[in-house]
């Protein structure tokens, strides 16, 4: 344990020791952060320091359309497998993320690493990622008034930027909290079309999720949840902000919903466990605001499968 807070320490007093250099806005490369609606079943998704606390080795798989009815809307697809290791104190994990927008793909791929210490009253643990977000933009999809267009005529070379990110959480049977910085390291285009990277406290996304669970009676609970997806930059404060709620039917259905304050979304959600080890859920988001017009809204689908019988029907897992 002394290694691990040591080790947690000399590689936060590097990054912050990186340029402090801020990047014009016109020059900023940035992939963004792909919103799910079903991060609550795959924590890995906002939070390395999930990794391992299903306490078997889970698979998860996502697919979701954004904004449907919209030329070139966004399809958003994710794979990922993580898995506590023997001694139960050491979990691993991998995060495979894909998108396209428009005639641009992009590709996350992350290695996650967990260290979990058992308390009292449940387990904390601390978590890194480290990867890569890919991006590539090819232009000849586009139909243009004019094909002359010096901003067009060539496509942009991919994008390869590494990353790290970090997190903390703390579970156990009834109570939930996590605290994740998902990138440390920030990038701008050059003159001469290439990337460099810096670092910037003030780019940092700071993702917070808290919940808990309320037992009705044996066949009826109540899982309320909320998370914060908050910036230091003064054009983004608060980029996400989800208020949830799920009922959970003799641990069979899960039937509940969402709302998105930052983007005006209501978020219906229905998944069922098929058995012990099987979850399939579907969710649809309803734009409440501006979109409302141009979107007839987003679908996911979801499914997780995970190894071995120890989440089994007589303990459930609901974090």
């Amino acid at each position: 344990m002394k290694r691990f807070k040591i080790t947690f320490i000399i590689l936060f007093f590097i990054i912050n020791q990186a340029s402090s250099q801020v990047a014009p806005d016109s020059a900023k490369i940035s992939l963004g952060y792909p919103v799910y609606s079903q991060y609550l079943q795959n924590g890995l998704m906002i939070n390395p320091a999930y990794t391992g606390s299903r306490g078997v080795l889970s698979a998860f798989l996502s697919y979701r359309m954004q904004w449907m009815g919209t030329k070139g809307s966004p399809l958003l697809q994710s794979v990922s497998f993580h898995s506590p290791m023997k001694d139960d104190k050491v979990a691993l994990g991998l995060l495979a993320q894909f998108m396209q927008y428009g005639v641009t793909k992009s590709t996350s791929i992350y290695a996650d690493y967990a260290y979990h210490i058992r308390l009292k009253t449940g387990k904390v643990s601390f978590g890194l990622k480290a990867g890569a977000d890919i991006s590539n933009t090819d232009y000849t999809g586009l139909l243009l008034t004019d094909s002359n267009d010096p901003v067009f005529t060539a496509n942009d070379k991919p994008y390869i930027l590494p990353n790290i990110g970090a997190g903390i959480y703390y579970f156990n049977d009834r109570f939930f909290a996590g605290f994740a910085i998902p990138a440390f390291l920030s990038y701008q285009k050059t003159d001469r079309g290439t990337t460099q990277v810096y670092h910037s406290f003030r780019e940092y996304d700071f993702l917070i999720s808290a919940g808990g669970l309320i037992v009705f009676s044996p066949v009826l609970k109540f899982k309320p949840s909320v998370l914060i997806d908050y910036s230091l930059q003064r054009t983004k404060k608060l980029r996400q902000f989800d208020i949830n709620g799920n009922l959970i039917i003799a641990d069979l259905i899960w039937a509940g919903g969402s709302w998105r304050t930052s983007e005006q979304v209501v978020v219906g959600i229905l998944q069922v466990q098929i058995n012990p080890q099987l979850l399939l859920g579907l969710s649809y988001d309803y734009p409440a605001g501006r979109m409302n017009t141009y979107s007839k809204g987003s679908s996911e689908f979801i499914l997780r499968y995970e190894f071995g019988y120890k989440v089994s029907a007589a303990n459930p897992r609901y974090f």
